[in-house]
């Protein structure tokens, strides 16, 4: 009876430490996501280069055309202009999935005219979480 209390200690414990460490991962993935939202928003491509792998690639498409964009060429694009009003916009995670050192992230961009369902890779590299690939789909309203 012993031997088998100190093995659900340990289970718990462990299966504490893994829930803890999730947990924390999942905030750490949500920073990363909103360094993304804020960049587009805000046009700062200084955020998009701290939530993104220079070698990142987005891949989606607009309209009927398929696109597959490096980071550099859509980050240089995305933060050129006026920052745009918060209040025409509307960016949420939808779901979160971690698995070790690797993560997929679901969201839903609303905005004017349009909706954008992106799918985020994330890889963590050297204790932080950065987008590695985002694949998107559009539905225009």
């Amino acid at each position: 009876m012993k031997s088998f209390s100190i093995f659900v200690f340990f289970t718990l414990m462990i299966f504490t430490e893994a829930m803890a460490q999730s947990s924390n991962d999942r905030q750490l993935i949500s920073e990363t996501v909103q360094l993304y939202f804020d960049g587009m928003m805000q046009r700062d491509k200084a955020k998009l280069e701290k939530a993104f792998i220079p070698e990142a690639r987005l891949i989606g498409y607009r309209g009927e055309n398929f696109t597959l964009t490096n980071f550099d060429t859509w980050a240089e694009a995305t933060s050129k202009g006026e920052a745009r009003n918060p209040e025409s916009y509307k960016n949420e995670i939808v779901s979160i999935r971690v698995q070790g050192n690797a993560a997929s992230v679901e969201t839903e961009l609303y905005w004017p005219g349009i909706y954008y369902y992106d799918f985020l890779t994330l890889m963590k590299i050297e204790g932080s979480w950065k987008i590695v690939n985002k694949s998107w789909s559009e539905r225009k309203l």
